[in-house]
């Protein structure tokens, strides 16, 4: 250990200062340093000399060109990636947080929103990354970490980096040389040559599988046991390890596990759109204790008792409005009703006399004479 941190320093030369080792396994081991140029701490990560004798060096300088040219707030920029003799080793920005590995050996099973959460955060890097072209390979909780509550995706573009020339089974060896059979999809674990960014898919459905139940679907003695269920065995029923899982965010999780890459999402915007939804406080996950019809039929017995008192209130409102004119009039004597027009007729008798129309026609009104009045 010490013997590489000192030929890793002597590598990089006076541009960084190696701090401590932060720890590491499988296929790297972490370093914190300090870049001198621009005073700022990042994370070195190296290769153990006897991985980076198989790397091809033409393969690595072009995925790290392609990694680094990843900019989304849910990935980890890669910042510079060199390789001198039997040394492979690439700089990253140091996250101020912890790896999704940690928090789930601390804490087991995750709350369902907050599963929902960071798999929406790491499918929303996914589907970035392969509109660019690029494909992890690696998803695992090694390579998600969790910052402010946010998961961002760490490693892209090494997996393939580090794979051997065609010909050898490079998934297969890759794979288990980089401790991950049990977030590998069928078709790496048989080496199809024809892998895409759907086996991505998959490795997306085992972190939620993991979060959700504690532990993968699949563990086995070796990895090669692993790796021969992947193919050949069915994942048991999330809700049958958690019974509390929303049957929607199962129904999704298992469809990302599906052996055929045709029966599964066949992208990770299509994924991403689904996790978004479910994400929302109007999606497909209640909260456990909620009861939103109740609330809905509280409001409606709270709307129906205001509708019905303001319904008295206009009622007896009107009535008094009616009430107050009749009264009035009866006191003040014949004086004209406002309601009331005089027009001058001539009687039988050839005296000019006011006959008074009332305007209202469907009713008797109580302040008309009951004949004219004469004018002279």
């Amino acid at each position: 250990m010490i013997d590489l941190q000192a030929r890793l320093q002597s590598v990089l030369g006076d541009a960084y200062h190696i701090d401590k080792e932060l720890g590491g396994g499988g296929m790297s081991r972490v370093f914190l340093a300090q870049e001198r140029a621009l005073g700022r701490p990042v994370v070195v990560k190296v290769l153990p000399p006897e991985m980076a004798a198989g790397v091809n060096a033409e393969r690595f300088r072009r995925e790290s060109q392609l990694a680094a040219s990843l900019q989304h707030p849910h990935i980890v920029p890669l910042l510079a990636a060199g390789r001198a003799n039997d040394l492979v080793y690439y700089t990253m920005p140091l996250i101020d947080g912890e790896s999704l590995r940690a928090k789930l050996a601390r804490e087991g099973e995750l709350p369902i929103r907050e599963t929902v959460r960071l798999l929406r955060d790491v499918t929303d890097a996914l589907a970035y990354a392969h509109a660019h072209g690029v494909v992890h390979r690696d998803i695992k909780p090694d390579n998600v970490l969790v910052a402010n509550h946010h998961a961002v995706v760490t490693d892209f573009g090494v997996a393939k980096a580090l794979s051997e020339p065609p010909g050898r089974s490079s998934l297969t060896s890759a794979g288990m040389a980089l401790g991950t059979p049990a977030y590998m999809a069928p078709e790496q674990a048989a080496a199809d040559p024809h892998t895409d960014h759907r086996c991505d898919i998959y490795a997306v459905g085992i972190l939620g599988y993991e979060m959700l139940t504690g532990r993968p679907p699949f563990t086995g003695p070796t990895p090669q046991h692993v790796l021969a269920a992947q193919v050949t065995e069915a994942p048991e029923p999330v809700t049958k390890r958690r019974a509390a899982v929303p049957a929607a965010l199962a129904a999704l999780v298992m469809r990302c596990l599906e052996k055929s890459p045709a029966d599964r999402w066949q992208s990770a915007e299509e994924l991403l759109h689904q996790l978004e939804a479910m994400a929302t406080p109007s999606g497909g996950i209640t909260p456990t204790g909620t009861e939103p019809a109740a609330a809905v039929t509280t409001v409606s017995r709270w709307l129906k008792a205001a509708l019905g008192t303001a319904g008295l209130v206009v009622v007896a409102t009107v009535t008094l409005l009616l009430a107050r004119p009749r009264s009035a009039s009866r006191e003040a004597g014949p004086s004209p009703s406002p309601r009331t027009q005089a027009r001058p007729s001539v009687a039988p008798s050839g005296h000019r006399t006011v006959r008074e129309s009332c305007s209202r026609r469907t009713e008797t009104c109580s302040s008309c004479p009951p004949s004219g009045g004469r004018l002279g």
